[in-house]
């Protein structure tokens, strides 16, 4: 009679990180990188035209700020190609905390950089330098959180994860802009508190990118306690890793790439309008050679903050609904609201009443939150293990070229073009949500995807 073998021992499956973990150390660092992108957004329009880009033309003044805030997204895909072939090579924690730091220390520097009247026109090329270390940085930051919360996902929860980092631009947005506005309100000059007083632009602007380092200590105390994924391991100890992932991905993945960044598309620039183009709309005088609607800094940017709470709220909705009806669904139907949303822009956002921008705000974010929370799941799942992280960066990234970069100039000069009406802007982002519906039709679904392969 044959004896059986012994049992051959199993091997210890690779330490998974705890829920609460994941969530935190996913959530944590895109609130860090989107508080600091905020605060430059915030000081693009409020300080950087008078301290870095004097002009007689405030026009002038205004796109040449826009153009060093939209400078930072050329840099994003070098970040996502760089970040994203250690994020495949090394794996997701050193590479998530190698651009943390860099953000973090260039947002920091921002606060300490001398003005246009200390030394010229080298002012705004430091301005602008820091700016790209920023794009650059995030350019791997997005993609490595979203990967350890979906990596990291119990089975039928992967889009709701995945909205943890996606959290991290609502959140990151209202403690910069808070933070903003309630240093400007402490420094106001009561003889016109409706502008930028004296103190604020001489020094009080600074804290909020000095504010950052605190946050990057706390950040990198979190990621620093993180446990590499057991996908990650495993296309590791399987030999899958690649020497040059970007070359995989352009070679084998090619139409998954150009479909990811057509996906990304509208939720780029509806973000940017929300965010960026309504402050400078709103804040406009009514009388400015292109006039706005004429409200104070500190009444729109709490009305933006109430808006943004809505972000929030359905950003993590969105995750639920795409884990139950498929990402592809969700956004194709989310997608066509803001086509439809576009066309609000002369009646609601151009209103003389309060309550209907407010309406037109909170309606924004709304469809902002449900576009931007499935991304979180659906553009890394688009990808195998061992291109991941470069292939769903460079989408994410090269759609901010597209979107991003462009949106905050383009509304101006759409605007500037229309005469003061924002008609012309809300057409854009149409446009824009109609090439992501394309796109979308012509991509599979993904929920079912296994993060093992």
């Amino acid at each position: 009679m044959t004896s059986s073998a012994p049992a051959q021992p199993v091997a210890p499956a690779a330490p998974r990180n705890s829920r609460s973990r994941v969530i935190l150390a996913s959530l944590i660092g895109t609130t860090i990188e989107f508080y600091d992108f905020y605060v430059y957004a915030t000081a693009a329009v409020l300080v950087f035209p008078h301290l870095f880009f004097p002009s007689e033309n405030e026009t002038t003044a205004l796109l040449a700020s826009f153009a060093t805030f939209g400078a930072a997204m050329l840099a994003r895909p070098l970040g996502a190609v760089f970040f994203g072939h250690l994020g495949d090579r090394i794996g997701r924690k050193t590479t998530l905390v190698a651009s943390l730091l860099t953000m973090g220390i260039a947002t920091f520097l921002i606060g300490l950089l001398p003005t246009h009247a200390s030394i010229g026109a080298g002012a705004a090329m430091l301005l602008l330098l820091m700016r790209l270390a920023q794009g650059f940085a995030i350019g791997g930051e997005w993609s490595g959180a979203a990967l350890i919360a979906t990596e990291n996902a119990p089975e039928g929860k992967r889009a709701w994860y995945g909205t943890f980092p996606q959290l991290g631009a609502p959140l990151g947005f209202i403690i910069a802009n808070l933070l903003f506005y309630g240093i400007n309100l402490a420094l106001a000059d009561p003889a016109n508190p409706g502008q930028p007083s004296e103190a604020f632009l001489s020094w009080g602007w600074r804290i909020p990118f000095l504010f950052s380092a605190v946050m990057v200590i706390v950040g990198l105390w979190v990621r620093l306690k993180l446990v590499e994924s057991s996908a990650f391991e495993r296309t590791k100890t399987q030999g899958r890793v690649k020497r040059m992932p970007l070359a995989e991905a352009f070679k084998f993945h090619w139409k998954g790439l150009i479909l990811g960044t057509f996906a990304m598309l509208a939720t780029y620039v509806l973000f940017y309008l929300m965010t960026s183009y309504t402050l400078t709309f709103g804040t406009r005088p009514a009388d400015a050679d292109v006039p706005g609607l004429g409200y104070t800094y500190n009444s729109f940017i709490l009305m933006l903050v109430f808006g943004v709470v809505f972000f929030g709220i359905f950003t993590l909705v969105s995750g639920p609904l795409a884990d139950r009806f498929g990402r592809r669904r969700t956004l194709m139907v989310v997608t066509s609201a803001i086509i439809l949303f576009g066309f609000t822009f002369v009646p609601l956002l151009g209103s003389d009443n309060t309550a209907v921008v407010m309406f037109f705000l909170a309606l924004g974010f709304t469809l902002m939150g449900l576009t931007f929370g499935p991304m979180g799941a659906f553009l890394p799942e688009m990808f195998p293990t061992n291109v991941r992280y470069t292939g769903s960066a460079i989408s994410y990234n090269v759609s901010s070229i597209l979107g991003a970069a462009l949106a905050p100039i383009v509304a101006v000069w759409l605007w500037t073009m229309a005469e003061g009406s924002p008609g012309l802007v809300g057409l854009y982002l149409s446009g824009a949500a109609v090439l992501t519906l394309i796109s979308l039709i012509l991509t599979k679904e993904t929920k079912s995807v296994n993060m093992e392969d």
